[in-house]
């Protein structure tokens, strides 16, 4: 005699599979789906990746053999004349501005494109106002330059410490040399300025005749 518990076993089993073989066949679709949506998403993302990669490299070469020409006016005419897309045309308008030199207005316009562009990232944005600030000089009022770099010199911002440095410079032009040793000896001991940066404050603070704090170093666990 077989053991009803058994059979009652064996029965509910093979209604298990019945179903999930059924709904296996109903919904087996949704499967195909995901899988072809999963190897469809990683083909497309890696085309993408190397059509960047692609128009990365023509941009950079672009750029390389422009900078080969022989003159300053021949390398401004050929970058002026490099395709861009996106952020690169900031650092182009970057690299036509690294002349003021020969072509001051020529720089300074370039510089005015890229701070106008509204879709740029703050670290061209920024770069771009610091780099106005510094070739204006004199030909901008005082008070517009003090504005421009206050703008990023807040924390956070990518080029703090250096806009920091050049309203320090403001106010030796000011002529007020004391707040100007204030600002700079900050600068010394500021965690985000490079050594370079620090050596470099460190040299003005001298020659304005002010010393340099030494900061002694914190002490050791044990």
């Amino acid at each position: 005699m077989s053991n009803p518990d058994s059979f009652i076993e064996e029965v509910s089993e093979e209604v298990r599979r019945d179903r999930l073989y059924r709904l296996f066949r109903k919904y087996a679709w949704v499967g195909v789906l995901l899988v072809v949506g999963v190897v469809g998403g990683t083909a497309v993302n890696e085309w993408m990746k190397s059509q960047a990669i692609a128009k990365g490299q023509a941009f950079g070469d672009a750029v390389q053999g422009a900078l080969d020409q022989d003159s300053p006016a021949a390398r401004r005419e050929a970058l002026a004349a490099v395709a861009t897309e996106g952020d690169q045309a900031a650092l182009l308008a970057l690299l036509l501005s690294s002349d003021p030199t020969e072509d001051k207005a020529g720089s300074m316009a370039a510089l005015d494109g890229v701070i106008a562009d509204g879709a740029l990232s703050p670290v061209y944005h920024d770069l771009a106002v610091l780099r106005r600030a510094i070739l204006a000089g004199a030909d901008t009022p005082f008070a517009d330059r003090r504005s421009a770099l206050e703008g990023i010199s807040a924390a956070g911002q990518p080029y703090r410490v250096l806009a920091l440095e050049q309203l320090a410079y403001l106010l030796i032009e000011e002529g007020k040399g004391e707040d100007a040793i204030i600002a700079l000896r900050a600068l010394t001991v500021d965690q985000e300025a490079s050594a370079n940066l620090r050596s470099r404050v460190a040299t003005v603070i001298i020659t304005l005749g002010g010393t340099i704090e030494l900061v002694e170093p914190a002490p050791s666990g044990g």
